[in-house]
């Protein structure tokens, strides 16, 4: 597979405001399609994140009998550690002009089909995680049966999805100041209303459990969002400042998320499964409780077309020679079906197990394609990154895919779902570690794999020396 064919290739955005659809692949934006400034970072990391995906995360830190401070204290540390690598991985898009997993084909070479087809999977995953709540909203709103109201959610998204980067730059605009007054009202309303829990039944080893566990949770939801990140940024100029877009990035990252989750850990008693009957039941009815369950649907279409473009061009990174805008629409089609299933029996076993398994994969990811962008960047010795020169050299497929492997197999004893406890975590009394298990394992397989390889290849080149009494 190259760069240059045609499927990945096509029509690019040329400014703020061009919402023609964007066919443009996994092709990198040339610099003279580059626009737009780094602030976009911070409403296109904001918006999608006021969900009430992440409001129904928030109960899990109570729920695992933790009073109110001790996780939110968990749920920060948990998005901060999530989001840093994230907003890192974004400030790429604009020196590549590239989206993140088909700038990992760098790491991968072929074998990025392994992440392509996982990420791919994620954001269908992703699709009915959120899809869930935005469906339930709309057919609460509109006496619709539940499949129905799922149905158009995803509609819309896919519209969006298609369209690709300019519309959801301005979509996501729009949406921080719409979603943002939704919930500074839900939240005024639970401060007033609703009393703070803040008492928890958790004590000694198995409150240090249930505070890692509820930790994991926030980081897996931040982190899920690393495999994504350039795609957002990869129309910005090569020379935006790379700070800012950092922490434009980090700030609506940490910022939304942590409110979100918050209102979640304060009205827990609330948000069940059934959380759009508690936003609308919280507001009162009438006019605010319409206003809330719009707001949930919205939410669920900004977030999840997010899902559906990304996802589309790790579907074409993988190899898949289907034009973007048709695999954004495959996407949403999937995640419709998958909601159906999340909805059918209990979901909040389903979400939470759907949600930990869809990000474990994640930072074996990450810490690949940190050493090999480092031991790149050590070898142009300072000199700027030439996107097309680089695609011109991709490592071998298997060291990255042999510590792809073995960091998730590492992960596995350290995982807590309530489909598998590891060893580990059972002994931890529900500590999951295994997000940072598997960072770590990958580090240390990847990098040794990828020296040895580069020394492999440095021996090759090397001059055969003439044998004694022969001529050169």
């Amino acid at each position: 597979m190259t760069i240059e064919e045609s499927a990945f290739r096509g029509r690019m955005p040329a400014r703020p405001g061009d919402l023609a659809v964007e066919r443009h692949g996994i092709g990198p934006v040339p610099e003279s399609n580059r626009y737009g400034k780094a602030a976009r970072l911070f409403t296109v990391w904001f918006a999608p994140n006021l969900t009430m995906t992440g409001v129904f995360s928030g109960t899990v830190g109570v729920s695992l009998g933790l009073d109110f401070w001790t996780a939110l204290t968990a749920m920060v540390l948990g998005t901060v550690v999530g989001a840093v690598p994230a907003a890192y991985l974004g400030t790429w898009g604009s020196r590549t002009g590239t989206g993140q997993l088909p700038l990992s084909r760098l790491a991968f070479g072929r074998g990025v089909a392994l992440p392509g087809i996982m990420q791919w999977l994620s954001s269908v995953a992703w699709d009915a995680l959120i899809g869930l709540f935005g469906g339930e909203a709309l057919a609460q709103l509109l006496g619709w049966p539940f499949w129905l109201g799922a149905l158009v959610v995803l509609l819309l998204q896919g519209v969006v999805g298609v369209f690709g980067y300019e519309a959801l730059h301005q979509l996501q605009t729009v949406m921080t100041f719409v979603l943002g007054g939704a919930f500074v009202v839900l939240s005024v309303q639970l401060l007033s209303g609703v009393p703070l829990p803040d008492s928890g039944s958790a004590h000694g080893a198995d409150r240090f459990g249930a505070f890692v566990l509820t930790s994991t949770v926030a980081l897996s939801l931040a982190i899920s969002w690393a495999p994504y990140a350039s795609d957002f940024s990869r129309y910005l100029p090569r020379a935006t400042s790379r700070p800012r877009m950092f922490w434009y990035s980090l700030l609506g990252m940490v910022l939304s998320f942590a409110w979100v989750q918050a209102l979640g850990l304060w009205g827990a008693g609330l948000f069940t499964d059934q959380t759009a009957a508690g936003v609308h039941g919280l507001l009162g009815g009438g006019v605010l409780g319409v206003f809330g369950l719009l707001a949930i649907a919205a939410a669920a279409v900004c977030s999840n077309a997010m899902n559906d473009y990304s996802g589309s061009l790790a579907l074409q990174a993988a190899g898949i020679r289907v034009p973007r805008p048709l695999a954004a629409a495959a996407a949403a089609v999937l995640g419709f079906l998958l909601v159906l299933w999340l909805h059918a029996a209990d979901t909040t076993l389903r979400f939470q197990n759907l949600l930990l398994f869809v990000g474990y994969w994640i930072p074996g990811f990450v810490g690949i394609v940190l050493v090999d962008a480092r031991l790149r960047a050590k070898a142009r010795r300072g000199a700027p990154i030439d996107v097309e020169t680089e695609f011109g050299r991709p490592q071998p497929w298997w060291p990255a895919c042999v510590a792809f492997v073995v960091a998730f197999a590492a992960a596995v004893p350290f995982m807590d779902t309530t489909l598998f406890v590891g060893p580990v975590a059972a002994a931890l009394h529900g500590a999951d570690f295994a997000y940072y298990v598997a960072f770590l394992v990958s580090v240390a397989v990847y990098a040794p794999l990828r020296l040895l390889v580069r020394a492999g290849r440095a021996g090759a080149e090397e001059p055969v020396a003439a044998a004694p009494g022969t001529s050169g």
